[in-house]
């Protein structure tokens, strides 16, 4: 199909989609498809590139954008131009899935989407025209008055059964769309390709694996399907990793392996202090409350019941003493549940390139980020983009690294943003939702103008925020977040995350409430993310805005 074509890919701005785009590209180039790669951060720059390449290009293919809304009504393409979508955002938008003819959804089999059925929501227009060509010429009068009055019930029934239909398709279609939610990652969904078309390689079968650590890293899956989709990736590890040791291949500098193993869930510890670490991983600064000088106290205590000595935590993991390394992880995991850390595990893979490198997964996800949202200028937008693709080969160390020490100063920003957010009881409950506003001038405010960044510090603060609060309620509330965007235009970057709890389904309801709310004050907002909930919004509108929204979800 695509052999003789070009191919245009727009992939947005995300490490899963970076995955997927890798793997695509290791597809196109075993068969000598030729592509041509267009980074989209909204939708404003997706139908950008629509435009100026719909007149070379018959094929496009999108990943990660695209399916959450109706493609033919925005884009309005030409009758023989065909979408190929590969985008873990849901719901996916009616019309895409029950247009064949021009859009492609590429979905895992066993994914479940709950679309509605056909019948409800879409009805032929021919139902409605044939009840005016009934008029029959002459025959007796009170036959034609009889007939006449049939027809007249006859209509009335049609059209009252159509209202019915058309409140039942609202209703219907309300449900659908309420909550915005992520399915299968999309990297793992390309993989599935490549392996049913035995092209699969252990460079791809690694970008799947960092595709779904991105989605657990950004929380956007349940801890459920995370687990499920571990196991399906293991059983690709250890069918792509078991070969035999005395190859001579198996140590060489070349050689790349990976293993599943239990890891602890602390952020970048390989590559840094286990004590940075410690304070700069959600979790672990979160459960001990480090913001306060009785948390900061806990973490003397927490590492005492270790037996490290503080000489040794504090200095580069790598430079740890030996034997202190070996039974690192049960000693941590023993202390930690004492201390109230019962889930300081978690199942993940590392790869190792050669003999000197291992990063874990997450590690990547990270590194992969903090490259994409680099808010230390150096040429145009796009740089970061092929800057983060880049980082993901295994050829290009040197960009990983810049990228982890990158990924180490984001972490702190947050973690030291959080701890000022709490400190100054910046967090406040408006009824509904807790809402909490960054200001111009705040250090690292810059940063969380980016919507990953910025949803990663609303997510980090709202778990920090129900370890600190006392009050029952507002442990169960969502948390509504802006930060500066962009000052001279006058607008704030504005995003919604669903409560924290343990049973959370991290469906998320502020897209659409969102939407209600700005069309009832008519505030200025862009809705320009592929996230529903990550708005633009200007700044004098702030507070009518959020009127409307607390009246609308209370």
């Amino acid at each position: 199909l695509l052999f003789l074509q070009r191919v245009l890919l727009l992939v947005a701005s995300d490490v899963d989609a970076l995955c997927a785009c890798k793997i695509l590209q290791a597809l196109f180039q075993c068969d000598h498809v030729q592509y041509t790669l267009v980074p989209v951060a909204g939708w404003q720059e997706l139908e950008t590139a629509f435009l100026e390449h719909k007149d070379q290009f018959k094929y496009f293919v999108l990943i990660n954008c695209g399916a959450n809304v109706d493609l033919l009504e925005i884009l309005q393409p030409e009758d023989d131009i065909l979408f190929f979508v590969c985008d873990s955002h849901r719901p996916i938008n009616v019309v895409n899935v029950y247009n064949d003819t021009q859009i492609k959804l590429l979905v895992k089999q066993d994914d479940d989407l709950d679309v509605p059925a056909y019948d409800d929501i879409f009805r032929d227009e021919e139902d409605e025209e044939e009840d005016s060509e009934a008029e029959s010429e002459g025959s007796e009068p009170s036959e034609k008055r009889r007939r006449f009055e049939e027809e007249v019930i006859e209509r009335t029934m049609k059209r009252r059964q159509r209202r019915e239909w058309e409140a039942r398709r609202r209703e219907i279609l309300f449900d659908y769309e309420q909550y915005e939610y992520h399915g299968t990652s999309s990297a793992m969904v390309m993989f599935d390709l490549a392996w049913i078309m035995s092209k699969d390689l252990n460079d791809m079968l690694w970008w799947a694996i960092v595709g779904l650590t991105d989605q657990w890293v950004q929380d956007k899956i349940t801890q459920m399907k995370y687990v499920t989709d571990i196991g399906i990736l293991q059983r690709h590890v250890s069918r792509h990793n078991h070969r035999n040791e005395d190859e001579e291949n198996s140590l060489s500098i070349d050689c790349m392996r990976i293993a599943f193993e239990y890891d602890l869930r602390l952020a970048l510890y390989q590559h840094w202090s286990l004590y940075e670490s410690l304070c700069n991983t959600s979790y672990t600064s979160a459960s001990l409350k480090l913001w306060s000088v009785q948390g900061q106290k806990r973490l003397q205590e927490f590492l005492a019941d270790m037996g490290l000595p503080l000489k040794q935590v504090k200095q580069k993991f790598n430079s740890m003493d030996m034997s202190l390394k070996e039974n690192l992880r049960e000693m941590i995991e023993e202390s930690a549940t004492k201390f109230g850390m019962k889930d300081l595990r978690v199942q993940t893979f590392s790869i190792h390139f050669g003999f000197k490198n291992k990063f874990s997964a997450s590690d990547i996800v990270y590194a992969t980020t903090s490259l994409m949202e680099n808010i230390e200028k150096e040429g145009p937008e796009t740089t970061n983009f092929i800057k983060a693709l880049d980082s993901l080969s295994r050829g290009n160390l040197d960009k990983l690294h810049q990228g982890l020490d990158l990924a180490k100063k984001q972490l702190r920003a947050i973690q030291q943003t959080v701890a000022s957010c709490i400190c100054t009881n910046l967090v406040i409950s408006q009824g509904p939702f807790l809402y909490c506003s960054l200001m111009e001038g705040t250090p690292d405010v810059k940063l969380f103008s980016k919507p990953v960044s910025l949803c990663l510090l609303s997510k980090y603060l709202l778990k920090s925020f129900v370890c600190s609060t006392k009050n029952k309620r507002c442990k169960l509330l969502p948390l509504v977040m802006t930060a500066p965007m962009d000052v001279e235009q006058g607008t704030v970057i504005m995003v919604g995350i669903p409560p924290e709890t343990e049973s959370s389904d991290k469906k998320n309801f502020f897209g659409r409430a969102f939407e209600k709310a700005a069309e009832s004050t008519n505030s200025r907002t862009l809705h320009n993310h592929f996230e529903m909930s990550i708005i633009e919004l200007k700044t004098e509108d702030r507070s009518k805005f959020l009127d409307a929204l607390i009246s609308l979800l209370s």
